[in-house]
């Protein structure tokens, strides 16, 4: 009996600590969108205190490959919890949104070649004139009807994303550079020369120094070519982090006041 008490009480004190560490994502609606019979999943985080005659900044963040599905929910897996913190919400109220990508699909076209392991050793990317990857083009036109409803401002919208996200930010940012106010590609890569179509664009890229999944130079190439074109472009590597550098990135004390501090 004494044995069978310790089991439970170990039991109950290991789902409470699961309970107090898993980040309470209900304040993030789950909502859908529609567009010639495809859907774009979505959570989206109304401002704090939101007044609906107000139009609001709004950060749009695309997830990695591992969060990829159909359950909205697996994309606030990384970043969700760094835009529920009220000091934060109270500070830069706005509108968040973590769409999902379907499984099988990709933000942005890509091709990848892989050795007899699987691993990816060449990618090519889309220079931007071929028909989009419809989750990309999906986001594109959710943005554009939540401008239309007046719900959120047009000279504030900011884009993000991580691993398969940066990829598909750099995609989306070449498509429709005059969208966005600023950007945050974290472990991301594309096609470098499509660098000078979104040169106006101010944009923090962020990577890990041992990424072996995302070479880091694909973030680097971006951030040179950029630098040639007078851009306004920050880059920061983290020494001995590997493909997860968004937990460093979403760290950076100042990545949500230089998001917000610009606009169109």
């Amino acid at each position: 009996m004494k044995t069978f008490r310790a089991l439970a009480l170990l039991l109950f004190t290991y789902l409470s600590s699961m309970a107090q560490t898993t980040p309470d994502y209900s304040a993030f609606s789950y909502e859908t969108f529609v567009h010639n019979g495809d859907t774009l999943r979505y959570r989206m985080l109304k401002p704090l205190n939101y007044e609906s005659q107000k139009a609001y900044p709004l950060v749009m963040f695309l997830h990695g490959s591992g969060e990829r599905g159909t359950d909205n929910a697996a994309q606030l897996l990384h970043g969700g919890s760094l835009f529920l913190k009220d000091s934060l919400r109270q500070q830069f109220p706005a509108f968040v949104i973590f769409p999902q990508c379907p499984p099988d699909s990709m933000w942005a076209n890509m091709k990848v070649k892989r050795d007899a392991t699987g691993k990816a050793i060449e990618r090519s990317f889309s220079d931007g004139t071929d028909v989009e990857a419809t989750p990309g083009l999906l986001v594109k036109l959710l943005t554009d009807s939540l401008v239309k409803a007046g719900r959120v401002d047009s000279r504030k919208l900011y884009l993000g994303g991580l691993s398969l996200g940066g990829i598909g930010t750099y995609d989306i940012l070449a498509r429709y550079p005059g969208m966005w106010a600023a950007a945050f590609p974290i472990c991301g890569i594309g096609n470098v020369d499509n660098a000078v179509k979104f040169k106006k664009v101010p944009m923090w890229i962020f990577h890990g120094a041992e990424d072996n999944v995302v070479p880091t130079f694909g973030s680097k190439n971006y951030y040179e070519a950029l630098k040639k074109l007078k851009a306004d472009v920050k880059y920061t590597e983290y020494p001995g982090v590997g493909h997860n550098s968004w937990d460093n990135a979403f760290a950076e004390p100042n990545l949500l006041p230089w998001l917000f501090s610009h606009k169109k």
